[in-house]
């Protein structure tokens, strides 16, 4: 992904609201699924994606420190559509969340560039990069075992619970 032709506070600013929107449709969907343990996975992503915001807001406010954190309704770097609705199976909306994570993969990799190669924040943007590969590969198994159950139209309240 190639990100010169937008400023810094420019990129940082679209960091932090993608953190913000999929902090929101983890716990969108984790409302939506009877699955307990999907609802906790979830939760544990939404978090993650909030410590993710936190770091970014504390880049920006150090690198600019005259600006207030505005976040614009359209940011400049185009961010995935994810479109919800209420009547979306799970696994369509995890399937979204996926696409979000694969492009936020390749946008704090590209992201780290703009940072000296080794330095707290160029290595935490790599680690951030890895993070958010995780979390598509989890995202990738629960929305194939959603599907298997959506495809059956069966859900199980007790199947995770221990003997």
């Amino acid at each position: 992904m190639n990100l010169d032709s937008f400023k810094l506070d420019e990129l940082l600013l679209t960091a932090i609201k993608s953190e913000i929107e999929s902090n929101k449709l983890y716990r969108k969907i984790a409302k939506k699924t009877e699955n307990g343990l999907l609802q906790d996975k979830l939760e544990f992503l939404a978090k993650e994606e909030d410590k993710h915001r936190l770091f970014v807001e504390e880049v920006y406010k150090n690198h600019f420190p005259k600006k207030e954190i505005k976040l614009p309704k359209e940011t400049p770097v185009p961010l995935p559509k994810i479109e919800i609705n209420e009547d979306m199976p799970v696994s369509k909306l995890l399937k979204s969340a996926m696409k979000s994570e694969k492009y936020a993969h390749d946008f704090y990799e590209s992201l780290s560039e703009r940072f000296e190669s080794g330095s707290k924040i160029h290595n935490t943007l790599l680690y951030f990069a890895d993070m958010e590969t995780g979390h598509y590969k989890i995202l990738e198994m629960e929305k194939e075992s959603m599907e298997r159950f959506e495809e059956a139209d069966v859900y199980w309240p007790m199947v995770h619970v221990g003997p």
